[in-house]
């Protein structure tokens, strides 16, 4: 008998690890393929923004996969080559577009949502 709890597959998890890690290096590269990977593996994800907001554009899904991927505003601002001070404008325009308090910290919003 084995001693396995039920609904755990090693082989799904490491196909989840494997997948988390070329969408993180998508999002490194500030590679187009980034949304279309992401949107694969986490469905769920862009159903529930266009719940809240159907109407953001790509630019902005891909933020949201950025801040989803619990990257910092320096990281965020690396990859897409542009200022950190930047990054934080686009934090507080999507704050704003999905509603998100400002006294909510917007990487654990995403993480809850």
């Amino acid at each position: 008998m084995k001693n396995e709890k039920p609904g755990f597959n090693l082989e799904d998890l490491n196909e989840k690890i494997f997948a988390q890690d070329e969408i993180i290096a998508l999002a490194k590269e500030n590679s187009p393929r980034l949304l279309n990977k992401f949107r694969l593996v986490y469905p769920n994800f862009f159903e529930k923004i266009s719940l809240i907001q159907p109407d953001l554009k790509n630019s902005e899904l891909i933020f949201c996969v950025y801040l989803k991927l619990n990257l910092s505003t320096k990281e965020i601002a690396t990859y897409t080559f542009v200022t950190p001070k930047a990054i934080q404008n686009r934090k507080n325009r999507i704050r704003k577009k999905l509603f998100i308090p400002s006294e909510t910290d917007i990487y654990k919003w995403f993480n809850d949502l």
